[in-house]
């Protein structure tokens, strides 16, 4: 299975790489939406974890991408944030996306819903 990350924090980005690869999962990340939506475009992916304040495209603004693009729609997403406000899950699950995860990330957590969501989708 293949992870999409996209998130400007490149500590915290090394980290979700680091936990999701040992976790055997093949991992693409990327400092901001714009990049992850042109590596998802030539890469794809099988699920996507998306920061929402990131420079030049924010993770909402990707997930507008991604539920918009017939080739991409139904790509489970997980949006992630530091912000962690109710308008922020309200506004993220409203515009599609699977599930909501604040920061700081809990690892082994993010691992259980990439494949709980894997499985609900019935990619299994």
């Amino acid at each position: 299975m293949k992870v999409l990350i996209a998130d400007d924090d490149d500590e915290l980005r090394d980290l979700m790489v680091l936990y999701l690869s040992n976790a055997g999962y093949g991992v693409s990340a990327h400092e901001n939406g714009k990049k992850a939506w042109e590596a998802l475009q030539k890469e794809g992916a099988d699920v996507a974890v998306l920061d929402i304040n990131m420079p030049e495209m924010d993770g909402l603004e990707l997930l507008d991408l991604i539920r918009g693009s017939e080739k991409f729609q139904e790509l489970p997403v997980i949006i992630i944030t530091a912000g962690a406000r109710n308008i922020d899950r309200e506004t993220a699950l409203g515009r599609g996306a699977d599930m909501y995860l604040p920061k700081p990330v809990d690892y082994d957590g993010l691992i259980k819903h990439i494949k709980s969501l894997w499985e609900a989708f019935g990619k299994e």
